[in-house]
């Protein structure tokens, strides 16, 4: 049997200004969002060598990080915290 999906992860949000610009400034569900920046923190290289679970923030992320450097399972903690619902 499918899971359905949790109509609150798909539910479009509005990322900050200092989210768009890694994500874009486009209403977006939590799952792109999260897409988004995996793209760009592979497409950039931000990923630490010796330990893939942290990222190293650039001049970009540091804005939404707060700090030089988290892990994968903060940084979803953090971003949420950019993002707006829309009514």
């Amino acid at each position: 049997m499918a899971r359905k999906p949790n109509a609150a992860f798909m539910k479009p949000l509005q990322p900050d200004a200092d989210l768009a610009a890694v994500v874009g400034s486009d209403p977006l569900p939590r799952t792109e969002v999260t897409k988004k920046l995996w793209d760009y923190i592979k497409k950039n290289d931000l990923q630490d060598p010796k330990n893939r679970r942290n990222i190293n923030a650039d001049d970009k992320l540091k804005p939404i990080f707060g700090k030089a450097q988290v892990n994968m399972f903060e940084m979803t903690k953090l971003v949420s915290t950019h993002l707006i619902k829309i009514d």
